[in-house]
């Protein structure tokens, strides 16, 4: 072992073990029912193929949401999350290795038409609160409100029960929800994809620099769009390179 795969394991796996952090509630990167000692997916696949590079075993950290796994910072050595600049004072982020477009669902008979339409004033937005798309539309809307809930099925029955004018969130989950709402409609386009990262705490620049230089290699082999495929994962695409 040389001694800058050394450096790199001492900062990414400082107890011996990889400890990667799991959201359990993106479906598209970790399997729903596949259990938490053994989870599957593509970010678990990722961290596996992580571990063994670096020679070490994995475990899994399961979250029920990504703000609650950004908020635990200290408990991983890697997580797979959105890169978002409001979680980067503690984190620091490779570029994305997927992507997942985000956009609204729309009740029956809503003048809301297109992306654009959505940003006005006094229109309301269900969002899942600390959701990666939350983060975004916080930063971006300057006229429409946001509605938080806890987690993606409080979102939409919030959506629901209130009689909210918009429903965001990823496309892949809304194909889902607008099965449920007769006349519902999802709007054409995307309002931002969600760049889906390996985040480690900061004070690891070793380790951060090898994980950005894992994920070039990972995408650019075909290594992800491999994991995509295995994974059943439709809704998520390689991201391209920044």
């Amino acid at each position: 072992m040389t001694d800058t795969v050394g450096a790199v394991r001492a900062e990414l796996a400082p107890t011996g073990t990889l400890r990667a952090g799991l959201n359990r509630s993106n479906f598209l990167l970790v399997a729903k029912d596949s259990p938490a000692e053994n989870p599957r997916g593509v970010a678990v696949d990722m961290a596996r193929e992580l571990a063994r590079r670096l020679g070490v075993a994995v475990s899994f950290l399961n979250f029920e949401s990504p703000g609650k796994m950004a908020d635990a910072v200290k408990t991983w050595d890697v997580a797979f999350l959105g890169a978002e600049p409001a979680r980067a004072a503690e984190i620091d982020f490779t570029p994305a290795y997927v992507e997942i477009e985000a956009t609204y669902l729309v009740p029956a008979g809503s003048p809301l038409k297109a992306i654009a339409d959505v940003d006005r004033p006094g229109v309301r937005i269900s969002v899942s609160n600390r959701s990666a798309y939350d983060l975004y539309l916080t930063r971006a809307l300057k006229h429409a409100e946001l509605v938080r809930s806890d987690g993606l099925d409080a979102s939409y029955e919030r959506f629901v029960a209130d009689k909210l004018d918009a429903l965001s969130g990823l496309r892949p989950r809304l194909v889902l929800d607008v099965l449920k709402l007769p006349g519902a409609t999802l709007l054409e386009g995307r309002f931002t994809a969600i760049q889906q990262a390996i985040g480690t705490p900061k004070g690891r620049p070793a380790g951060a620099q090898y994980l950005r230089d894992f994920v070039a290699q990972t995408k650019a082999s075909g290594f992800v769009a491999e994991l995509i495929e295995r994974n059943g994962a439709r809704g998520l695409s390689v991201a391209p390179e920044a």
